[in-house]
């Protein structure tokens, strides 16, 4: 399908935001791959002949929806844990911003490249964004945590760690034109 041409909103209401994690370290069994939910975001896709997305999230809106591997199922008390985690040493709710510099559309694909935001860093990011046949929109970049400063959370005296990459997913569908 053709991208549309005009100005796309999204936020969680018509679209979902994740972020996967894995898990390295001597005791990498004992721990979890996560995947986290932003739940508070907005963002906006331009089509046109200077196509632009730009994307603002709440990082203290990250919930864990699942976890996988590890010794023992998460409970209700660990997803607080780690999302309390999450806001106090990882990301230390601060913001998260996207804005792109170039975006390309060629077919049912949008090249984009742009600066991110995060952890009160900012560099450059690239990723590939497709539109299905039925207008399903989806994407997803690879970001290393330590390229903007933040060292990937540890226990077991650093023999579990958080992966330092962490994988961001979109997914939602446009209007139909």
């Amino acid at each position: 399908m053709p991208i549309v041409p005009g100005v796309h909103r999204l936020g969680p209401g018509d679209a979902t935001l994740l972020v996967r994690t894995g898990r390295a370290g001597a005791a990498a069994r004992a721990g979890h791959d996560l995947v986290l939910e932003v739940t508070a975001w907005t963002a906006t896709l331009e089509i046109s002949d200077s196509p632009s997305l730009t994307l603002d999230a709440d990082a203290t809106s990250l919930r864990v929806r699942s976890g996988t591997g590890g010794i023992q199922a998460l409970g209700d008390d660990d997803k607080a844990n780690i999302e309390t985690t999450i806001d106090d040493d990882v990301l230390k709710r601060t913001g998260i911003a996207f804005r792109s510099t170039t975006a390309r559309a060629d077919g049912a694909t949008i090249d984009v490249q742009g600066e991110l935001e995060l952890a009160g860093r900012t560099h450059p990011l690239a990723f590939p964004l497709t539109v299905g046949a039925d207008g399903a929109l989806s994407g997803s970049a690879t970001v290393s945590q330590s390229d903007w400063g933040m060292k990937p959370y540890s226990a077991l005296f650093g023999t579990l760690k958080v992966a330092d990459e962490v994988q961001v997913v979109f997914e939602g569908t446009l209007p139909a034109g």
